[in-house]
């Protein structure tokens, strides 16, 4: 095994207590992401797939789709955290970890493969974005009226490599009518929460305490460029859905409604 994905699935959530079980259009959120992470992985040999849990019953349901699953500490606060421990728990650490979240099933397709494909392209840690036309920017700027912490925003070098990330939307863009008249795309990048690492880069990011910007806006990616450690973003096409995660009952109901619409677009396990 040269790569490891991780779906990290814990049975502790505030506002919706045992996600990982919870019922979308007749299928699991966990079974949701496995199949979608399959599907992305495709026959790959060197590639394992795996869910780490603190929760026996949240590892039975992964077994009852074929998907191994690994017991981590409850005490384990963070996805990366559990992932790293998923890593160290195999016969063999792999070269890389993807940290893919357990309540993101509808990822941009082909998000998962462009991280793996820049991880092995020599990148230390991967993270996709998409590029933002001005209805998308617009819909964002609302979104941040009524939840301003809500959908986190990249700025990035010309070679891809990540600036900084915020939940504010950076950068501020001067002579905006101008831009809007002379290009279709804005200068926004929205950040999707999938994370590869080189597993030296994983344990050198676990070993270290939150950062105070982290703090600040919540972001543990910025943990990674306080330490000085590159993050590489990878352009994805958005979505036919939202890829913002499924945290309440509400975010259940709307994603149901997307399918009642469009059609379900994860395969069938």
């Amino acid at each position: 095994m040269t790569l490891l994905v991780v779906i990290p699935a814990r049975a502790g959530s505030t506002r919706l207590p045992r996600k990982p079980l919870r019922l979308i259009a007749g299928r699991t959120l966990l079974h949701r992401t496995i199949a979608m992470a399959r599907a992305a992985i495709g026959g790959r040999a060197d590639v394992a797939l795996v869910v780490a849990t603190d929760d026996r019953e949240i590892a039975d349901h992964a077994r009852v789709a074929g998907c191994d699953a690994v017991m981590t500490d409850s005490a384990i606060a963070t996805g990366s955290g559990r992932a790293l421990a998923a890593a160290l728990a195999q016969p063999a650490p792999p070269r890389f970890v993807v940290n893919l979240q357990g309540d993101s099933p509808f990822q941009p397709e082909g998000a998962l493969a462009a991280v793996i494909a820049a991880l092995e392209a020599g990148a230390q840690v991967a993270t996709p974005v998409i590029a933002l036309d001005w209805p998308a920017l617009d819909a964002l700027r609302d979104h941040k009226t009524r939840s301003p912490f809500s959908g986190t925003t990249c700025a990035r070098a010309p070679d891809g490599h990540a600036l900084w990330f915020s939940k504010a939307i950076i950068p501020a863009i001067r002579n905006e009518e101008r831009l809007r008249a002379d290009q279709p795309r804005s200068p926004i990048w929205r950040h999707v929460g999938l994370y590869g690492y080189a597993l030296d880069a994983l344990r050198r990011f676990e070993a270290c305490p939150p950062t105070a910007l982290e703090n600040l806006e919540g972001l543990e990616q910025l943990r990674l460029l306080e330490l000085g450690i590159p993050v590489m973003t990878v352009p994805v096409d958005p979505p036919l859905f939202d890829s913002s995660g499924i945290d309440t009952q509400a975010d259940i109901a709307r994603v149901e409604a997307l399918i009642a619409r469009h059609g379900d677009p994860v395969p069938a396990l």
